[in-house]
């Protein structure tokens, strides 16, 4: 029984591989299918054009990844950072950090730092979803360090290997899947909180969702919405791929 549970895992990860994109992709076509098909009113037509949809998905899609850039800029090299020896005592206090803006309720922050900076844009909602998203980057390249066996360590550095070799060559390879999967993590905190940057005019599939709750317009509201979670199950799925594909060939 325990012989197969490897193998029925990895089937059930192949079939939701196989299917999360299908499933995807089946909701944003169904949803446009349905409300082009439909005679809108001047206030959907408004909203529901190709050229808005068009414009909606791809500035979500822009804050979603300009967020995982930042947060891998930041959280990568100060995971690895607080997992050398020398600075390990200070992981408790990024990692407190960055819990904090995790456990902050994303709207508070948006708002807390348009209340600080005073102005609108790309950037105003950029920032404080970068640092809710931060935490499981941070916390999974400590992680991912501290689950390297010292014995390769030891190993490496009884091969002549420097310290920053064997952090390159050993140390961060192993700790890859750990970054992977908080980046993954990451990447769905960032998509689904990207639906409130239009409160500081960022744009995103919000505007579609705010636009129908204020004219009580389902149809819009559905449009927006079922985007969203599409484009959220699409941008796990790519995460789910990255882990099983760009980790280290052995651990695959």
């Amino acid at each position: 029984m325990t012989s197969l549970e490897p193998r029925t895992e990895r089937r059930a990860e192949f079939i939701r591989l196989a299917a999360q994109p299908v499933l995807a992709l089946a909701l944003a076509v169904g949803v446009l299918v349905w409300a082009f098909d439909r005679t809108l009113t001047i206030t959907q037509q408004a909203s529901i054009t190709s050229a808005n949809l068009t414009t909606v998905v791809r500035q979500h899609v822009l804050i979603t990844l300009t967020v995982a850039v930042i947060v891998l800029v930041i959280a990568v090299p100060l995971g690895t950072l607080l997992s050398r020896p020398g600075y390990r005592r200070l992981a408790p206090f990024f990692v407190g950090i960055a819990n904090i803006g995790a456990a902050a309720p994303a709207i508070g922050l948006i708002v807390l730092y348009y209340l600080l900076t005073e102005q609108t844009g790309f950037w105003v909602g950029v920032a404080p979803i970068a640092f809710y998203a931060l935490l499981p980057v941070l916390r999974n390249t400590i992680l991912g360090y501290q689950q390297v066996d010292p014995a390769l360590i030891d190993a490496g550095r009884g091969q002549g290997m420097s310290a920053v070799t064997v952090l390159r060559r050993i140390e961060f390879p192993l700790a890859v899947p750990y970054i992977l999967a908080g980046l993954r993590t990451s990447l769905v905190l960032a998509v689904g909180t990207a639906t409130l940057s239009f409160l500081v005019s960022a744009g995103g599939l919000g505007i579609l969702i705010d636009t129908g709750y204020k004219l009580r317009d389902n149809v819009t509201l559905w449009v927006g919405a079922l985007l969203a979670v599409a484009l959220a199950l699409l941008v796990d799925w790519i995460g789910a791929l990255a882990e099983q594909f760009l980790g280290p060939r052995g651990l695959r």
